[in-house]
């Protein structure tokens, strides 16, 4: 087994065992044994899991690293709670998100069913205080709760565009460190975004009486949360409509949410499990090796279908909820440098075409794989998965040749790239806008879950910029799309070499 030091340093800090005094007692040998037998169902299956993971192949998400074979036993990355207008459903769900984040999930809620600020309690006699005030209560239970005793607690909160505080909704993060442990989206309909295109006003609706109570104008507002994303980068979009259409499981109901960044969206107690193929182990040369990304793919399924049955809920909702869908989410690392190794630069008709075919083709033998599980593949962001397996981010371009990541609280991990085709590298903030957008589409086209991807700006990007990126990821078919234009926040992931400015990876 090859470990990067980098891989090292995060294995250290937050994957291998400790005593109670805090030492180290496993090595990532002993880790990657832990897990295939914690998650394999005979001896035979724990030896070919193991021989995927040891050869960094394949790695499932981080709750799977760190509580497989332990008495934690929670083995899922992300969930969906619901939000319901009732003080009492509130507080069970914020109990919930503290059982959650402690074993090492994140979180996401739809705050669209709570009534409008200033609307009336009729119990007492009071008016509401508003889905964002709620906001800050979840915020700050998250701020108590690290999760699994080993990284900070996330969540996405989503609002309806046809909520009547949508504007402050949009502009919660405006505030520095406001909603700190929150991603926040919009949850944008057709009818908005056709009122848009058309330049007419649309409907504000109140959750609690189901009446319009205002119009406003789609443009403006449209406007607004381009602006707030070109200043803080949130809110992203999610387009929920297009969503809903390509559920498998519409009969169980409608999704509102999703998990905090943005690649599963998922029915309310609903978990998933997620794991990445390495593509940087998938070359022969510079060919792709079919064959084994095949092979790869027909052990990976088993692999996250056996953790649906080894994991242990945080409360019975969650249970049954997932046991009635089974979804799982299959996905890959190291997209950038498979592109790289091939000669081909990531802003190409060549590019996408192969993303495309290279998902399909994931998604086919997946499917073929499982006929049980709802859905089959994600494209996650693999911040520190992909670290271990010393690769690039999911289907992310390269930050830079050279760049530094921030991570486990303050620890820098210093990141060079080595590689004979030096004509095929190309950093992501070279990369115009819309050719991030159409990488997104191209892998959506094949993924039943979602996608996570970051649409990267260099600071000199406009306003206008974010707008036309968020109306092609409609156009496109895209589920949801997240922007980060660089220096737009004081405390971040990626800085590049030889400037102290930061770059989030999100």
């Amino acid at each position: 087994m090859e470990l990067s030091p980098n891989a090292l340093t995060v294995l250290e800090k937050r994957y291998l065992l400790k005593d109670d005094a805090g030492n180290i007692i496993e090595t990532p040998d002993q880790l990657f044994h832990r897990v295939a037998r914690g998650v394999a169902k005979t001896k035979e299956q724990a030896k070919v899991f193991y021989g995927l993971m040891s050869n960094l192949e394949f790695l499932p998400n981080t709750p799977t690293l760190m509580n497989a074979g332990t008495p934690l036993g929670q083995l899922s990355a992300c969930f969906v709670l619901p939000v319901d207008d009732d003080l009492g459903s509130i507080f069970t769900t914020l109990k919930h998100v503290a059982l959650i984040q402690q074993s090492g999930g994140g979180t996401g809620f739809s705050f669209s069913h709570l009534r409008p600020k200033a609307d009336i309690v009729r119990s007492t006699h009071g008016v509401a205080s508003g889905p964002v005030s709620f906001m800050n209560i979840f915020n700050a239970t998250t701020d108590v709760i690290k999760q699994g005793g080993k990284r900070r607690g996330a969540n996405m909160g989503i609002l309806s565009v046809h909520h009547p505080d949508i504007l402050e909704f949009i502009a919660a993060k405006r505030q520095g460190e406001t909603l700190s442990n929150f991603n926040i989206s919009v949850a944008a309909t057709d009818r908005f975004m056709q009122s848009v295109k058309d330049g007419e006003k649309y409907e504000l609706i109140n959750p609690r009486t189901q009446k319009v109570v205002a119009y406003a104008k789609a443009p403006e507002v449209f406007d607004k949360i381009a602006e707030n994303a070109w200043q803080t980068g949130d809110p992203g979009l999610i387009f929920i409509d297009e969503i809903n259409r390509r559920h498998p499981a519409k009969k169980f109901g409608t999704i509102e949410a999703t998990n905090p960044c943005g690649e599963l969206p998922l029915l309310p107690y609903e978990s998933c499990n997620l794991g990445s193929i390495n593509l940087t182990k998938m070359l022969n040369g510079q060919e792709i090796d079919w064959l084994k990304l095949e092979r790869t793919i027909k052990i990976a399924v088993p692999f996250l279908d056996n953790v649906i049955d080894k994991n242990r809920y945080p409360v019975p909702e969650i249970k049954k909820a997932t046991l009635r869908t089974r979804k799982i989410g299959l996905g890959v690392m190291g997209f950038a440098e498979l592109l790289i190794e091939m000669g081909v630069r990531y802003n190409t008709e060549e590019a996408i075409g192969l993303g495309e075919k290279l998902m399909a083709f994931i998604y086919s033998h997946a499917r073929k794989r499982s006929k049980r599980n709802y859905t089959v593949c994600t494209i996650a962001p693999t911040g520190t998965i992909s670290l271990i397996a010393n690769c690039s981010s999911g289907i992310e371009p390269l930050f830079a040749a050279e760049f530094v990541k921030e991570v486990l609280g303050g620890v820098r991990l210093h990141h060079k790239l080595n590689t004979k085709q030096k004509d095929a590298v190309v950093a992501a903030l070279e990369i115009a806008p819309e050719w991030h957008v159409r990488m997104q589409a191209a892998f959506q086209k094949h993924v039943d879950n979602a996608v996570s991807k970051t649409i990267n700006l260099p600071e000199k990007a406009t306003v206008d910029d974010v707008r036309r990126s968020y109306l092609l990821a409609y156009e496109l078919k895209c589920k949801g799309i997240t922007v980060y234009r660089y220096g737009s926040k004081p405390q971040q992931v990626l800085y590049l070499e030889d400037s102290g400015c930061p770059e989030c990876a999100l």
